[in-house]
């Protein structure tokens, strides 16, 4: 529309100018869509929620399968929609405001779970639920409008939701696979007793894995809990509770005894307690990375204060459980 009010008010050559305008747009739109969903898809399977494949890179350190992924994925809902536009712009419709939905309802949940993080920004919970009821306003009417786009949607999601699950509850398959091969296999069987070994070796290599918890003289409480969320969340049997004490320091009397208790209350998981020397903060993270060969997004924090010298996102991928 623009390009025909800049032909019949300026002429050709500014439709023609709108034009390119219009394309450097739209390719803009297209390089920040791969953007996002590249750190995106990436920061998923560096939490075991994707695939790890997905996380190889090439040459210049891009994580390729990602983007070729993507670009599959994109080129398929074009083919099933046969290109026609009202159909993908109701696709994406239901998509985007099924994501503003998650993102009230995220905000909600730290504001419950995470009550104490840091913010530059506040919401009242009244502003968020009518957010989310008027985006859920929105995403109905456009149901209602156009039920056949949510058939097309949910043929996405689906698999999606497969894949998600699946990573989640990975190690609990596998041992429902050693349960099954124990219950069938015949006791001369090669085949079984290979498929046995094998998975055997793969849950071990998961619940091999080390956990790293940096410690503030926390109390027994507190320690607990992460132990609960340690046990609930990651396969792993093992987590070093790590206090970064500054020189001359020590941790507190009761924080040893405290480890000791947790370590008789969790005997399926080995606990080590670990005075590190030195200053918290995301070059000590990285240090303690690659010294231990511990990748980043294994290592957590709890909530940290307002006082807190850092912004989580400068920490780099450690996770923040409490």
């Amino acid at each position: 529309m623009l390009s025909f009010l800049g032909e019949t008010s300026g002429g050709h050559w500014l439709s023609f100018l709108v034009g390119i305008d219009a394309a450097l747009v739209l390719s803009g739109a297209v390089l920040t869509s791969y953007v996002g969903v590249g750190g995106l898809m990436e920061r998923m399977a560096l939490d075991r929620i994707l695939p790890s494949f997905l996380l190889k890179r090439n040459r210049r350190k891009s994580p390729y399968f990602i983007f070729i992924l993507f670009f599959a994925l994109c080129t398929s809902i074009l083919f099933v929609t046969h290109g026609d536009l009202p159909s993908l712009a109701g696709v994406y419709t239901i998509a985007f405001l099924s994501v503003m939905v998650l993102f009230g309802i995220g905000n909600l949940l730290l504001k419950f779970n995470r009550k104490h993080l840091p913010r530059p920004e506040r919401a009242s919970f009244l502003a968020v639920f009518i957010a989310i009821a008027s985006v859920i306003a929105a995403l109905l009417g456009n149901i209602f409008l156009n039920p056949e786009f949510l058939g097309t949607f949910f043929e996405y999601l689906a698999p999606t939701l497969f894949v998600v699950f699946f990573m989640l509850y990975y190690h609990y398959i596998l041992r429902a696979v050693l349960l099954f091969i124990d219950y069938i296999a015949p006791d001369d069987s090669k085949f079984f007793k290979n498929w046995n070994r094998v998975t055997k070796s793969k849950l071990q290599k998961l619940t091999g894995k080390q956990f790293v918890f940096f410690t503030n003289n926390d109390n027994v409480e507190t320690l607990n809990r992460v132990m609960l969320y340690i046990k609930e969340n990651e396969p792993t049997k093992r987590i070093k509770i790590v206090a970064i004490l500054d020189e001359g320091m020590k941790a507190a009397n009761n924080l040893k005894s405290d480890i000791e208790v947790l370590d008789r209350a969790y005997p399926d998981i080995k606990i080590q307690f670990v005075e590190e020397p030195g200053k918290f903060g995301p070059e000590k993270i990285n240090e303690l990375s690659k010294r231990w060969n511990i990748p980043i997004n294994f290592m957590f924090i709890g909530a940290p204060g307002e006082q807190f010298p850092y912004k989580v996102q400068q920490l780099g991928e450690v996770r923040v459980i409490i």
